[in-house]
């Protein structure tokens, strides 16, 4: 999943930082919105909705814009019922895909990812033919600079964390979902501030896509879901070597 993950990391440093910062604002404003909805807006009582709001300010998205959101989720304000839905899919050269909406209306959601996935080369799969390759963990990100992998492995293992992955420029810590808050705690009350944390879906295999071509095929669908203003998250299988990676977004 480095590939993938490296991914991010590039599309982010070279897309339009303010564009991509309001709409990953909004995204994070729905999340909070149905994470209170769901499970009331207390955070200790609530740990999805303590998630998102760590995601949003390690986003820097303003407080106002969080307690709002959060007093939509509890009805304190008057605000639009999201509903969760997933979709499966493929991409090309056999990608598994997984995603994750927030729509208030199924219909016309469901008839445009399907849109999406036909007109990039990909497709619509059935309900459960992707998503059983995936498992939903917690994912934290260290900067290099806070000690090196003997350091960071034996901090975050000790916490609780089940692995630890060179990202190059980063450390990614993976844990149980449960886990994320109290390795987060552990690893900064050891001197180890940590960048960000996540809820994610991470595959149980990879397809590695070797050339330029193939990377750029599968791309084309991934980020064309991704600029649905319905689409929370999208998921998927596969690896790019970092030297590909660099040479699609030269």
């Amino acid at each position: 999943m480095s590939g993938h993950s490296k991914w991010h990391s590039i599309k982010h440093a070279k897309g339009a930082a303010d564009a991509a910062r309001g709409k990953q604002f909004a995204r994070l404003a729905r999340q909070i919105e149905v994470a209170a909805r769901s499970g009331g807006g207390d955070i200790e009582g609530n740990p999805t909705l303590r998630t998102m709001i760590q995601k949003a300010r390690d986003a820097s998205m303003p407080k106002d814009n969080i307690e709002r959101a959060i007093k939509r989720g509890t009805g304190e304000l008057e605000g639009v019922t999201y509903e969760n839905i997933t979709y499966e899919g493929y991409a090309t050269n056999g990608v598994a895909v997984y995603v994750e909406t927030l729509s208030d209306n199924r219909n016309r959601t469901g008839a445009e990812i399907k849109n999406v996935f036909t007109r990039n080369g990909g497709s619509l799969a059935e309900p459960g033919a992707v998503a059983w390759q995936f498992e939903r963990k917690g994912v934290l990100v260290l900067d290099k600079s806070v000690g090196d992998e003997d350091d960071v492995m034996l901090a975050a293992l000790d916490a609780g964390a089940e692995d630890i992955t060179d990202l190059g420029d980063t450390w990614q810590v993976t844990t149980a979902p449960t886990d994320v808050h109290s390795v987060r705690t552990a690893l900064e009350a050891g001197g180890m501030p940590v960048t960000s944390i996540d809820l994610t879906m991470l595959p149980s295999t990879t397809v590695e896509l070797g050339d330029a071509s193939k990377a750029k095929s599968v791309l084309r669908v991934i980020d064309a879901l991704e600029e649905h203003d319905d689409v929370q998250n999208v998921y998927a299988n596969f690896d790019i070597p970092e030297s590909v990676l660099e040479s699609v977004y030269a």
